[in-house]
């Protein structure tokens, strides 16, 4: 399927290659990497243009901020989530934790090999790298917390992640049981894969609110609000921004106060010496 997927992507570049200068290879994907070399070796020299991948994910914030199961179970839903697939194009290889588990429960379940499947030296290579850009799709925010599902329950991916989603009853409701408006979850979501990732340039690909009412008027009031509340987000100072302004603008001129203070504090020395 990838060398299909991959003479369907040359069709594609080929046809429309001198017009669209922005590619999507999948939404929740499979066969990126070799779509993306086969532009980045055939196509980029003479359209210039990107290729990336987009990624869906929800915010996972721990139950307890204090309690290490807990934000290590919000951790492994990321993981699972965004890392799955994120990961082996950042780094060559799917996140440690999701081999740690699946290969444990997998070897509970009498299996010899690990569910999970490994990437050859080769492949990791090859995988590696393979994105202009990140694109990545987010709607909502779930409370995570530490649960262990005995591996006799079978392969699932829910009881691999050993966690559970809980939703805050206070959270606005937007008409669909797994939708809620949790605006600050994109903000650190962002922030989450700017800084896991390398500060890759990042492309918000889907969001939104579904239809809460039938009605023959507008009447989406709620999705004004959840649009507004998401966007405002989007736009805040990213997290890198104020991490590169501390380097490179507070930290020098902290210094230079230092020493512009040390000489005049030598001066006034000197001086009464004298």
């Amino acid at each position: 399927m990838a060398n299909y997927f991959s003479d369907y992507a040359n069709l594609c570049f080929e046809a429309f290659g001198d017009r669209v200068k922005y590619w999507v290879t999948f939404s929740d994907p499979r066969a990126h990497a070799q779509a993306w070399h086969s532009y980045n070796s055939t196509w980029r020299s003479r359209q210039q243009g990107l290729v990336g991948i987009s990624l869906n994910c929800d915010w996972a914030e721990p139950v307890d901020t204090n309690n290490p199961k807990d934000i290590e179970a919000a951790e492994r839903y990321l993981q699972f989530c965004l890392g799955w697939f994120a990961n082996p194009i950042y780094a060559g290889d799917y996140p440690q934790v999701m081999k740690e588990r699946i290969g444990r429960k997998s070897a509970e379940q009498g299996l010899d090999v690990s569910r999970l499947p490994v990437f050859s030296l080769q492949e990791k290579g090859y995988i590696k790298g393979t994105s202009d850009f990140l694109g990545l799709g987010h709607f909502t925010t779930r409370y995570i917390t530490e649960r262990n599902y005995p591996s006799r329950l079978g392969p699932s991916y829910q009881n691999d992640r050993d966690l559970v989603e809980l939703v805050d009853p206070n959270w606005p409701d937007l008409g669909s049981q797994w939708l809620h408006s949790v605006p600050w979850g994109f903000r650190r979501l962002l922030n989450f894969a700017q800084t896991l990732y390398g500060d890759p340039p990042i492309y918000v690909m889907e969001n939104g609110a579904s239809q809460k009412l039938h009605c023959t008027q507008l009447c989406d009031k709620w999705r004004i609000k959840y649009l507004k509340g998401y966007i405002n987000e989007m736009l805040k100072e990213p997290l890198l921004s104020h991490m590169q302004m501390v380097t490179e603008i507070v930290v020098p001129t902290v210094c230079t106060l230092c020493v512009l203070i040390a000489a005049v504090l030598l001066m006034f020395l000197l001086r009464s010496q004298n």
